[in-house]
């Protein structure tokens, strides 16, 4: 059925109230389209789901933890095929479906909300400007997001790109088009959150000094985890496992005072060290 929804436009809106989902409220229950339709929080406009390579992955996808707390319900879209079939339908009885991993993703806010978001956007501003210097052509911007609430950033892609699943399945197939790839995989948005304490510290120690080392190793494993927790894959696993050893050697209080400069995997010098003390080191973690 799902691959007819791809190439069968004549029987698409029959084949699509056939349609059967786990979601984020269904619990070992599937239900159709019509059902979740029949289910939308009022002055919901768009049908929520996510891409995965199983429903346990998406589960604790940081993605929709957001939406879960505001009371949205997301589709669970598991199955390889799930990633060709939404790029054929588009929508469904006027509503339509909407990635909640993509870049354009507007949950409702109240005024206050609207206030608050502007008040952080300005305080963060710096500090977003700042993670871009640092990452570079690893990401095209670095915005705030209302779309995480427990995780301190997440990696978004642009809305017509590839997801980072589908990312998956076309680096699994021996054939595919590198041209192609190439032009699909698009530049990474990385959103953070800025109501997490993480995010919060660090933007304290950015506006002490911009020029601080341990700020930029952060910066680049706040990056590399988005990568891993966003669904995508490291091209460099041996930079971040460097990273994460110095920062369990400033835990253990060991110091590489012989060890030369390094621009991508800039050592932490002994006063960065010292002002950052065991908790530091769980919020970290």
């Amino acid at each position: 059925m799902k691959l007819g929804i791809h190439e069968d436009t004549t029987n698409r809106k029959k084949l699509a109230d056939l349609l059967r989902f786990h979601t984020s409220k269904s619990g070992e229950e599937q239900i159709s389209l019509k059902d979740y339709i029949s289910r939308m929080k009022e002055g919901q406009k768009e049908i929520y789901y996510i891409t995965g390579e199983s429903r346990a992955s998406v589960a604790a996808s940081p993605f929709i933890e957001s939406l879960r707390k505001k009371g949205y319900e997301v589709l669970y879209l598991v199955d390889p095929i799930d990633e060709y079939m939404v790029q054929q339908m588009k929508d469904y009885e006027e509503k339509k479906l909407k990635s909640v991993t993509k870049e354009g993703l507007e949950l409702d806010e109240t005024e206050d909300e609207k206030k608050k978001r502007e008040e952080e956007k300005a305080k963060f501003e710096p500090l977003c400007k700042l993670m871009k210097d640092i990452l570079g052509d690893k990401v095209e911007k670095v915005v705030l997001g209302t779309r995480i609430d427990e995780s301190p950033c997440v990696l978004v892609t642009s809305e017509y790109g590839w997801s980072a699943n589908m990312e998956r399945i076309m680096k699994a197939q021996a054939l595919r088009d590198s041209s192609t790839s190439s032009y699909m995989v698009s530049k990474k948005t990385l959103e953070l959150n800025p109501r997490h304490q993480i995010v919060e510290e660090l933007r304290k120690k950015a506006d002490v000094d911009q020029s601080d080392k341990t700020v930029k190793d952060l910066v680049w494993l706040m990056y590399e985890t988005a990568v891993l927790t966003s669904g995508f894959s490291l091209d460099e696993p041996q930079n971040f496992a460097g990273r994460i050893h110095r920062m369990i050697k400033l835990g253990l209080s060991i110091f590489d005072e012989d060890k030369a400069d390094d621009d991508d995997m800039p050592p932490l010098d002994d006063s960065a060290a010292e002002s950052l003390d065991t908790n530091k080191m769980e919020e970290v973690d």
